[in-house]
């Protein structure tokens, strides 16, 4: 069979295109660890009371490490007193240098979880539980951000981490 000479330019091109984002593939996997957000848990939206959201807040797990249980709902976030008063934004204070494990809920709608220049960023859907650690080693005031539209007071689903 008879291939052109420009034919088997563009498909020896396709072919190596294909390679090269296997091979990043390969690598974000293997090297980077990176992988895919998916659920760590499943539990009923209607029954937060029954689970570890029952009471949303910071809890030091140890050393510098830090648990945060959060409950989105239209249209705040609940990160327990500590954070602040109920309906307001939240306030979540930690130190410089610590290690935050996130877990993040929905009681209602899908919600969004974002940390402004972190690689925190969540789908947050009922019945789901979502997870994501990150590392604050700048101290500054660093946004959460709901970027997921969740209807007419979305705008008013963010809050703060001031890192000390």
């Amino acid at each position: 069979m008879h291939i052109d000479r420009l034919e088997r330019y563009w498909l020896t091109a396709v072919a190596a295109m294909l390679g090269s984002f296997v091979a990043a593939l390969v690598v974000s996997v293997t090297v980077f660890g990176i992988r895919l957000p998916s659920p760590v848990d499943r539990i009923d939206p209607q029954h937060l009371e029954e689970t570890e959201f029952a009471e949303p807040g910071i809890r030091a797990v140890g050393g510098n490490r830090y648990e945060v249980h959060i409950v989105a709902k239209m249209w705040s976030y609940d990160a327990g007193p500590e954070a602040g008063a109920a309906g307001a934004p939240p306030v979540i204070r930690i130190p410089n240098g610590s290690q935050v494990t996130f877990y993040v809920t929905s009681r209602d709608i899908i919600h969004g979880f974002y940390i402004e220049q972190h690689s925190v960023n969540l789908e947050v859907i009922p019945g789901q539980v979502a997870r994501a650690s990150t590392l604050f080693n700048r101290p500054g005031t660093y946004k959460i951000i709901c970027n997921q539209y969740c209807g007419a007071g979305h705008q008013t689903m963010y809050g703060d981490i001031i890192v000390e």
